[in-house]
């Protein structure tokens, strides 16, 4: 007996010793050499192809970006545009500003009648909603500046992909067959995402003409999409139909690289994009209000938790409201909205014990002074190069409107300026006079595509889709690794809530919050809004031994790609 029993412990010991136990459970793929995780099984195949076959993160972050532009149309993009964050090897940091821009023919009342009242819908369905597109000319520069491979070798897959077809998934046959409608009105022709039946899942969508722009694009560069044949059907779509981009807006954009915006959480570095992204300058606030607070100890979605996360985000929110914008046109005040002492002062109000209502927030005084369709993907290659991106064509589909023999999708993104200030726009997010139109403006953003560090090493790259929810998303990633010692497919597939000054309500998905918690904010003075999703993160983390998890937001089609 005594043996057995001697057996049965020593089995019990190792049974625990092997198994790192709950918090330690439902990782992602783990991978030693190079990890992509994206919103399209097919997008993360060819990022992952590219590393293998010796290319860096960058050049598999152009290769998945055009990948996406043709396997996930909903939101991957060559019409739209977006944010690249970098952080090579030796630590150096980049970050790129490929945001569209408004053309030079728009004006700050342009989407008003002639009493001043917005007008329904027109920032959103119509041509007049487009910017001019970035996306290309943001990918070209990366890969000029950083990559190491040629541009024919990083987009021929996505060619290839657009020429051939690829079979749908379950989600994009439901859209399909949703917007069949739509897609017929809006458009001068029948596009391919229209076909005669109902898709099904695992049909093949086949995409002549994307095929076609992209092989102008291989062949000639820039001027393979902001010159020439593509270009010329661009400006004759809006012609056609109303829009304001030319010839010369399209030769005339320029991406812009700039410093990016950083900040610290306990041992954390936190490496965002800026301006014209509020998504970077709002998640450190964030970060910064909350750290003074016992997190932790507390536990995750708590009623203590919660109401202390809330009480940052109706604040940084105001904020976001009144000061960002697009730097090159306004003076933003950035360094005093991320500094410690400042984010202090403006939680110096928040009690545990009731909730202030947003009425009575508003903006502080620093001194001195994206349906929610965009798409976010991950990359770290095996010399432990790292880069963020997230693009977008603002609502799913953008506007729905295809470039007649180009074969992409135009972004809205124009409602993503404020149409007039203090009018919410179709993610009901407040704008101020930073944010008008503006011809040349690059319109606010809320994507977050971040990277964190901890110690000096490569700790975390993480980003999200959804719109408003984007930087409540990312935050609540960060802290579910950090502070709940979740892994990172855990930490993307966790509950989500969010809350963004105005309106006063917390929106919550079914499984972040339980009906206690409810009723103990409730109390406080919360009301609450139940959504079905709330944003998709994709993000990678790095262990100590250079390991490297994905975590695919289960929300989607996301999938993590490594070797």
């Amino acid at each position: 007996m005594k043996n057995i029993n001697s057996i049965l412990i020593l089995l019990l010991f190792l049974f625990f010793s092997c198994n790192p136990g709950p918090d330690h459970q439902n990782r992602g793929l783990v991978a030693t050499h190079g990890m992509v995780v994206s919103a399209h099984p097919e997008a993360s195949y060819i990022g992952r192809q590219i590393l293998e076959k010796g290319g860096n993160a960058v050049d598999a972050a152009v290769a998945t970006d055009f990948a996406l532009a043709v396997c996930y149309p909903s939101a991957g993009n060559i019409g739209g545009g977006g944010f690249m964050v970098i952080r090579l090897k030796d630590g150096k940091t980049a970050t790129l500003d490929f945001r569209e821009k408004a053309p030079l023919l728009a004006y700050e009342k342009m989407f008003q009648d002639s009493s001043g009242k917005i007008i329904p819908g027109l920032s959103i369905n119509s041509d007049l909603a487009t910017g001019v597109p970035g996306a290309v000319a943001g990918m070209l520069a990366a890969l000029k500046k950083y990559g190491t491979l040629p541009l024919e070798k990083v987009i021929q897959p996505a060619i290839d992909m657009a020429e051939k077809g690829f079979p749908v998934t379950r989600k994009q046959a439901d859209d399909f067959n949703r917007l069949k409608e739509t897609f017929v009105r809006v458009n001068r022709f029948v596009p391919a995402f229209v076909k005669n039946g109902q898709w099904k899942v695992g049909d093949t969508l086949v995409q002549k003409d994307l095929a076609a722009t992209l092989r102008q694009i291989r062949d000639n560069g820039r001027a393979g999409f902001y010159q020439g044949e593509v270009a010329e059907k661009l400006a004759d779509q809006m012609k056609y139909d109303g829009g304001l981009i030319t010839l010369e807006d399209l030769a005339n954009y320029k991406p812009v690289w700039r410093e990016a915006v950083t900040g610290t959480y306990k041992d954390y570095k936190v490496i965002s994009m800026p301006p014209p992204s509020s998504g970077g300058v709002a998640l450190i606030q964030l970060l910064n209000m909350v750290e003074p607070w016992p997190v932790k100890k507390w536990g995750w979605n708590t009623s203590r938790t919660v109401h202390l996360m809330v009480a940052a985000e109706k604040r940084v929110y105001a904020d976001r409201a009144e000061f960002l914008g697009d730097p090159d046109y306004v003076d933003i005040p950035v360094k005093q909205l991320i500094d410690k002492g400042y984010c202090k002062k403006r939680m110096k109000n928040f009690s545990l014990g009731r909730a202030i209502p947003s009425d009575s927030i508003s903006h502080g005084n620093p001194p001195g002074y994206e349906s929610e369709e965009t798409t976010h993907f991950s990359i770290v290659d095996a010399r432990g190069n790292a880069v963020a991106v997230t693009t977008t064509l603002n609502r799913s589909y953008g506007n729905k409107v295809v470039v007649k023999g180009a074969g992409f999708l135009l972004n809205n993104e124009m409602d993503d300026f404020s149409s007039k200030p203090g009018y919410p726009n179709s993610f009901g997010l407040i704008g101020g006079k930073a944010n008008a139109i503006q011809p040349g403006k690059r319109m606010l953003s809320s994507m977050t595509p971040t990277i964190l560090e901890k110690n000096g090493h490569l700790f975390m790259v993480v980003g999200s889709p959804g719109g408003s929810t984007i930087i409540t998303s990312v935050f609540q990633a960060i802290l579910n690794v950090v502070e709940h010692n979740m892994t990172m497919q855990q930490a993307v597939d966790a509950g989500r809530f969010h809350h963004q000054w105005k309106p006063d309500v917390i929106f919550y998905e079914k499984s972040a919050l339980d009906s206690l918690t409810i009723n103990e904010l409730k109390k406080k003075g919360y009301e609450f809004h139940l959504r079905k999703s709330i944003g998709r993160v994709d993000a990678v983390l790095v262990f100590p031994d250079n390991r490297l998890e994905g975590g695919a937001d289960h929300r989607g089609d996301d999938t993590a790609d490594g070797y």
